[in-house]
């Protein structure tokens, strides 16, 4: 006889980068502490374990998958004569062991006992695994983001499903408003709809290969019609359009703000930064002994606030294939300026070896090119160079402007500082002209 659990579970699923991940670990940490009769998980990458110290003072468990946050199509210059797999075959590997690590988690998790009402299971849009698991255990499934969803259906979708399952699309249409209907599809749960993932469910989890199917005559569950899912959105009206062709339980909740003691690399300085930072982001912050040469960079005298540039994930990803030449690029910009440039590698190790090579350079010439903790300063003392991690609530208010990926949190502090900020797609518009003219000029 099964034992009955008197305990709700929250499970709270996010796969990603750390602008991904991280605001999903802050609204479960709160959580946790709000909603004390809760048993709250954490599920993400063991590459975010440097989270799971501040989840566990929140009395949160965690969970880790070993699957990497991103995945590099980078050219692989092996020399080793062996036959390497395909960027394409290495993702459905990492793929096939990291939805069924989530298999056995889940079943760690919900397998020993029925579920109960209360029960929760929240994801975000790189966690779609969570979907159907919730599925699997008869569980509620909520959807947290700290931006709009980052994929669109292909043109040709809506066509292709109304001819190949005409009944399920009529089912969908016909929804009423706060039920699940083909708002909630286009916006953003389409992937759930494709062979890979109707696959997954069919041969891992045995259940229909298309949700709110019957598994065994593929029909639409007419008899039942399941609440449009609770999306929820990490940022401002004010600052994004809320169409009215969302679905109806879309909620636009403000920017979510990650503890800044979670983002400092250093603990000393988090725990100094706090201190000083709680109550005025401007005042003077002391850096641990460490890091004092960040300080003095970001508080020099008689100088212009620098200009700030972060990447994030951007190298990981694959996207910057010659930092070395990023670092060039800098260089003819501090020839044409008055401002300094403060810029965050993210721990991408291609560019950090290129910052500490261009040091070692011209060491021999220039007493300001030399190594620092965490970070190299270039070019005279005009750019630092910091491969640690530093709130950008905290940084951006000592900057004179913001240059970066786009993402949610850094604008959010861009905004919160009152700086000019400039998204990475217009910053490497201008690069490539920049990088062109220097081309032609060396021709």
């Amino acid at each position: 006889m099964a034992s009955i659990r008197r305990q709700p579970k929250a499970v709270f699923m996010a796969f990603g980068t750390k602008g991904d991940v991280y605001p999903i670990a802050a609204i479960a940490a709160a959580f946790a502490c709000d909603q004390v009769q809760y048993h709250v998980v954490f599920v993400t990458h063991s590459a975010h374990e440097d989270i799971r110290e501040h989840l566990s003072r929140n009395k949160v468990s965690c969970f880790s998958i070993s699957s990497p946050p991103a995945l590099s199509p980078c050219e692989d210059n092996n020399n080793s004569g062996c036959v390497q797999p395909s960027f394409h075959q290495e993702k459905r590997k990492y793929t096939r062991e990291h939805r069924q690590e989530c298999i056995v988690i889940f079943e760690n998790i919900f397998g020993d006992v029925p579920s109960m009402e209360g029960d929760l299971v929240i994801i975000n849009f790189f966690a779609l695994e969570g979907w159907s698991l919730a599925e699997l255990f008869n569980v509620c499934c909520v959807v947290a983001a700290p931006y709009v969803v980052p994929y669109s259906a292909p043109s040709s979708f809506e066509r292709i499903f109304s001819e190949e399952l005409p009944l399920l699309y009529s089912y969908l249409q016909a929804a009423p408003g706060d039920k699940i209907s083909w708002k909630d599809v286009i916006h953003w749960m389409w992937p759930l709809f494709t062979e890979d993932w109707g696959t997954w469910r069919a041969t891992e989890l045995k259940l229909s290969p298309l949700p709110f199917t019957d598994p065994v005559t593929s029909h639409p569950l007419w008899h039942h019609r399941p609440s449009s899912p609770l999306l929820l959105y990490g940022f401002s009206k004010e600052i994004v359009e809320c169409p009215g062709y969302w679905p109806s339980n879309v909620h636009v909740c403000g920017f979510w703000s990650i503890p800044m003691k979670w983002q400092f690399s250093c603990k000393k300085c988090a725990e100094i930064a706090v201190l000083t930072s709680s109550h005025n982001l401007k005042m003077k912050a002391e850096m641990c002994s460490a890091h004092t040469e960040l300080q003095h960079f970001l508080y020099a005298p008689e100088s212009l606030p620098p200009v700030f540039i972060g990447l994030s994930s951007i190298g990981s990803m694959g996207f910057m294939r010659k930092p070395w030449l990023l670092l060039h690029i800098l260089q003819s910009v501090l020839e044409t300026t008055n401002y300094r440039f403060i810029l965050l590698t993210s721990g991408y190790g291609p560019l950090d070896a290129a910052t500490r090579l261009l040091a070692a350079e011209t060491s021999s010439h220039s007493k300001k090119s030399e190594f620092i903790k965490d970070g190299v300063s270039l070019f005279s003392g005009r750019l630092f160079c910091f491969s640690g991690s530093v709130p950008y609530k905290w940084l951006f208010p000592k900057c004179a402007a913001a240059i970066h990926h786009g993402g949610s949190g850094s604008t959010a502090a861009a905004l919160h500082a009152g700086i000019p900020q400039d998204g990475v797609q217009e910053a490497v518009r201008m690069l490539k002209a920049s990088i062109a003219s220097q081309f032609s000029k060396q021709g």
